[in-house]
This record gives C-alpha cells, structure tokens and sequence, in this order.
C-alpha cells in the first residue's frame, strides 16, 4: 500500500482515484469544487483543503487538471501549492496534458528542492481510466519511474520511459494531434461520401477493413454515424492541445502544417457551438448541404 495524493478530480482525476483505493492504496484528494470528493470520501478517500495538504506524508503525488493555469495553481500557488509541500522521498508526477514549458519549470522546481518528479501524461478516456487501461508516457529519470511504476499499473496497463523531462508531455500531445487529424479527416471524407449519395455506413465498413484504418477511426467512425457526442474527450479539449502542440513546434521552430489544420477545424467546431461535444462531433460540421455554385 503507497499513501497517494491525487489533486484535481475531473472526469479522469476522480476515475483515477477510484482504482486507487479499489487497488488497497491510501488516498488523499484535493479538488477546487467539492461535488467530486465527497463519492471518493465514501469509498475511504481522505479530504484535504488545499493541494498542500493532501500532499503532506505522501509518498506519490498525482496532478490531473485542465491546462497550465490549473497545474500552475496546483502545484505552485504562494499559499497552497503542492510542490512546496512535499517531503524528501515524496514523487511528484504531473499526468495532465499541459505544455512542454510548463511541465520544464516544474521539473527545475522540483530539482531545487531535491524532489523526485515525473510528467507522466496518459493516453486513454474515461472508459480506460476506469478499467485501469491507461497507458502512462513518462518524461524524467527512468530509475524514478521505476520506483512508482506498480502504482501506475494499478491504474494503468503500461508506463513508458518517454525519456528525459518533457519528453511524456511531448509524446502525449503527438498522440493528440495524431487522434485529432485522423478524426477531423475522417468527418470530412464521411462529409464527401454523404454528398456524394453513398451509404456512409457501407464506405466506413470498407475503409475500417484495411490496413490504413486505425481502431480509432472505426470507433470514432461509427460514434459519428450514431450521433454518439457524450463527450469523452471534448472538442474544446482537443482544440487546447492542438494549441499546445503548435506552441511546441514554434519554440523549436518544426514546420506543422497538418496539427495547424487540425487546429483550424477544431477551432471552428468550438466556434460553432460544439465545444461540449465529444471530439467526433466535428462531423456536424460537414452535414449541411453543400453551397450552390
């Protein structure tokens, strides 16, 4: 048993706190709103006020928020940050999709203090995180991870070594921009075929038959044909790390022409009103009947 702090209990965080008390752990948690602590108090989790306290003799300590500006305050608030709190012995790990600046300044933080961290982001949903099916990518020293690994398999299938720090906030927004272009081209080619008088059902069967369709094509393919948009991993989500990703080729000055296209769409699915909507609900984008001329 490990004494585990989880600080921010969205639909991932509380998910992830749940299979850790189902895994035997003893569990701090934290959350800006109350409505998700009391379920996880029930179930045998510990309440704390603030991200400093929920993180006072533990021994793992697991972030997952929205952005940077939630991991920020989180972590590094005057009064109530995390990072200050922790003890020696303690890891730090910051399983939030954030950007590779933000996760940097938290691993040279941690260093001063002589703290242990990790960015460990996850791939996977909630269906994943409440299975235990994650898959972490982890950015930080590979002996680090090793030490908390059989946590990370309580909650997840695999933990990479993604390699030094930010190399796991890298790797994740890959996988992202990946999920998203796929996705966006899909709705865009299922757009064509509907104008087209073809039975998108029958096109969609036939393209997840061969070796260019990815389980998540087929998935996210009949999700649109469905009208399926329970969000999972929202539109408005998906356009941030899309944001981020750009952010990242532009401090390295990579050429990314596809994530920017991907960007454009899913920032005109937000603008459209779609942002709630899972991801593949890009495809209202394209049901309207095609201009004349």
């Amino acid at each position: 048993m490990s004494r585990v702090a989880v600080l921010g209990l969205g639909a991932m965080g509380s998910r992830m706190a749940a299979r850790l008390l189902k895994a035997g752990h003893s569990v701090t948690v934290w959350n800006r709103s109350s409505g998700p602590v009391a379920a996880l108090v029930e179930r045998g989790a510990v309440s704390a006020p603030t991200p400093r306290a929920a993180v006072k003799g533990g021994e793992l300590v697991i972030a997952m928020v929205y952005d940077d500006a939630a991991s920020e305050a989180v972590w590094l608030a005057p009064d109530t940050g995390a990072l200050a709190g922790l003890e020696k012995g303690c890891v730090g790990i910051e399983c939030s999709t954030v950007s590779m600046r933000h996760v940097l300044r938290l691993h040279a933080l941690a260093q001063e203090r002589g703290i242990a961290f990790l960015d460990a982001p996850v791939a996977g949903s909630r269906p994943q995180a409440e299975a235990g099916e994650l898959v972490f990518m982890a950015g930080g020293r590979a002996d680090v991870l090793e030490t908390v690994e059989p946590v990370l398999l309580d909650l997840g299938k695999s933990a990479f070594h993604a390699g030094g720090p930010g190399a796991g906030a890298l790797v994740k927004l890959m996988v992202n921009a990946l999920l998203a272009a796929q996705t966006a081209t899909l709705a865009e080619l299922l757009g064509l075929a509907a104008r087209s008088g073809a039975d998108t059902a029958t096109a969609l069967e036939i393209i997840g038959a061969t070796a260019v369709a990815s389980p998540a094509v087929v998935s996210g393919g009949r999700a649109m044909l469905a009208g399926a948009f329970a969000p999972a991993a929202p539109v408005d989500l998906i356009a941030k790390d899309l944001s981020l990703v750009l952010r990242a080729g532009r401090e390295v000055g990579a050429r990314m022409p596809m994530v920017a296209a991907g960007g454009a769409v899913f920032g005109a699915a937000a603008a459209a009103g779609l942002g709630g909507d899972n991801l593949t609900g890009v495809v209202k984008l394209y049901r309207d009947p095609a201009p004349a001329g």
